[in-house]
């Protein structure tokens, strides 16, 4: 069975009541790529007791849910308004969409092309009831979603209070204590910077900084020859006068600005 948004050279059957697609996804977080395999062996299961005919499968990897912008998404929505198949076949309400509003819309969108929504692991009807559960399901997953955002930022803030690297390659000049995860001076590296500062104050240009950069052979911090986009960057980062700065709010520590004034 072909896999993907993408499905190479394989005809699609003809639009019948029996035609159905799997819409399987998995998001970045604590999730694999097995996990869309799963849901597929469960969306392949539920389609034999169901006596539908599966014609194609379409996947999103590391997708959130709460972004439409999911290339095989987007391409089933598109197909289902040329009639290339008539059920859609998920695990779960949620990897559908975790916004409410972007579930009804696409939902919506569904229904006018003739294509009914069979999940796997919720027992939907046309009751009155199940619309009401459906929407109690979309309002927990799109809370889920909220919330997880909520606690990652609330970590990544209280990090940022304690000036302790964030992520990401830090400037040239540091390094990151595998511990305490602050930054610690590398003095070869130091040693480029404080020229850099020095020569730049008292009037050297990038062309003539460059020029005895990359003739003395020193590297970025990515591990290439200098350029001056390498130096706007670094003469730029305000983290060498001791300011760190976390989603645009400056965060100082005593600690961290000796380390850094040192540095230049």
């Amino acid at each position: 069975m072909e896999r993907g948004a993408n499905m190479g050279n394989k005809p699609l059957s003809t639009a019948m009541d029996d035609s159905a697609v799997i819409y399987a996804r998995f998001s970045s977080h604590n999730q694999r790529e097995e996990s869309i395999d799963a849901q597929i062996r469960a969306c392949e299961e539920y389609a034999k007791r169901k006596n539908l005919r599966i014609v194609r499968h379409y996947t999103d990897s590391a997708k959130s849910g709460t972004n439409s912008d999911r290339e095989g998404f987007l391409q089933m929505i598109e197909d289902s308004g040329k009639g290339q198949f008539k059920n859609l076949i998920i695990h779960k309400l949620d990897r559908f969409s975790r916004d409410k509003f972007d579930a009804v819309s696409y939902k919506r969108k569904l229904k006018i092309n003739g294509v009914t929504i069979f999940s796997v692991t919720e027992n939907l009807d046309n009751s009155p009831e199940s619309v009401m559960l459906e929407s109690c399901l979309e309002g927990m997953a799109q809370y889920y979603s909220l919330n997880l955002a909520r606690e990652v930022m609330k970590g990544l803030k209280e990090s940022a209070y304690k000036c302790t690297h964030l992520g990401g390659i830090p400037p040239l000049g540091y390094d990151v204590d595998p511990v305490t995860r602050k930054y610690v001076i590398n003095n070869a590296e130091a040693a480029i910077v404080r020229y850099i500062f020095e020569n730049y104050v008292n009037g050297m240009g990038y062309n003539r900084l460059l020029d005895y950069l990359n003739g003395m052979g020193y590297k970025s911090k990515r591990g290439q020859s200098f350029g001056k986009n390498s130096l706007y960057s670094i003469l730029g980062n305000e983290k060498y006068v001791g300011r760190f700065i976390f989603n645009k709010n400056p965060y100082l520590h005593i600690g961290v600005i000796f380390l850094l004034k040192t540095c230049i």
